[in-house]
């Protein structure tokens, strides 16, 4: 059936490895849908194993969005998401099909359905903050300025050195910190939505995170990662916080044994994912729980209109 250009978005979020990319290929297959990646790794080609990317061959069932965009050369943030994704939505929504979102980058989920940051920015002050801080040399210097200047924003994105370079932008620009001038904004929905949360229990969600990890790692992970890092992967602008990459790095440089690089990709991820876990629970109240195996059928019960 043929949908109107206001019809609602089915967003599908949630913690790494929880199968958000497999509910949202069955449901494009049942509601003549298209997806959208809301993962901000999948946008680099050559980081296929790695980032979890759909097969070509689904790729080619059902038409993928923001999926091997970009090289690793070139910096993809939110507000690029954001203008990206509205412009899939807009063209799906044109075809008569019904546009699926699914990823678990929360932040770009966050812009897309309540908005972007309205707060100042300045390019040239941020080309300015990005030559100073935004590599692995600069990053212990911006976490000191920011310990003088916005200590609640550093202790909020210690390990994120983006996201404290646009809190120091917004610093020297207003004189007052981020998370004061971003409390009670975004809490209107942009878009009509039917949006999920996959939620396991903790100890199911790890063994999920380690039977994908051996099974990435069997199917050619270390050989993709090698490549990417001979490519520039590590010096990239943004490609280089793709997870896994850089152990895989240390493994070939010997750093690490095999057993050794896997329980620390393990490690690594479940630790993405508890931080997933939280971000969704606290920023994204208009989705539904969805705790899985037993509750799928609510997901196909709840079908979006028109479907």
């Amino acid at each position: 059936m043929t949908r109107g250009p206001d019809s609602p978005l089915v967003v599908i979020m949630g913690p790494t490895a929880s199968g958000k990319s497999a509910l949202a290929l069955a449901a494009a297959r049942r509601w003549r849908g298209e997806i959208i990646s809301a993962d901000s790794m999948q946008f680099y080609r050559g980081l296929n194993i790695g980032t979890a990317k759909p097969t070509a061959a689904e790729q080619a069932e059902i038409p993928h969005h923001l999926i091997d965009c970009l090289d690793f050369a070139e910096r993809m943030d939110v507000y690029e998401f954001v203008r990206a994704a509205e412009t899939a939505v807009r063209a799906i929504r044109r075809r008569g099909r019904l546009p699926i979102v699914a990823g678990g980058s929360g932040m770009y989920l966050k812009a897309l359905l309540y908005g972007l940051d309205p707060l100042p920015g300045d390019e040239k002050l941020r080309r300015e903050l990005d030559e100073a801080y935004d590599h692995d040399a600069g990053f212990d210097a911006l976490k000191a300025r920011m310990a003088e200047l916005d200590p609640a924003a550093l202790a909020r994105w210690r390990q994120h050195r983006r996201k404290l370079i646009r809190a120091l932008e917004v610093r020297l620009l207003t004189g007052r910190s981020i998370l004061a001038l971003q409390s009670g904004q975004r809490s209107t929905l942009r878009f009509a939505v039917s949006a999920w949360r996959l939620e396991w229990e903790p100890a199911v969600l790890k063994e999920r995170i380690a039977a994908r990890t051996r099974e990435m790692l069997a199917a050619g992970w270390i050989p993709e990662a090698e490549a990417a890092i001979r490519n520039g992967l590590l010096e990239s602008p943004t490609a280089r916080q793709a997870l896994g990459y850089r152990l895989i790095g240390d493994y070939l440089a010997g750093s690490l044994n095999y057993d050794e690089l896997t329980a620390r990709i393990v490690t690594a991820t479940w630790q993405l994912a508890r931080r997933q876990q939280t971000w969704f629970r606290h920023q994204h109240p208009e989705a539904a729980v969805l705790n899985l195996p037993a509750e799928e059928p609510l997901f196909w019960e709840r079908r979006p209109p028109d479907s």
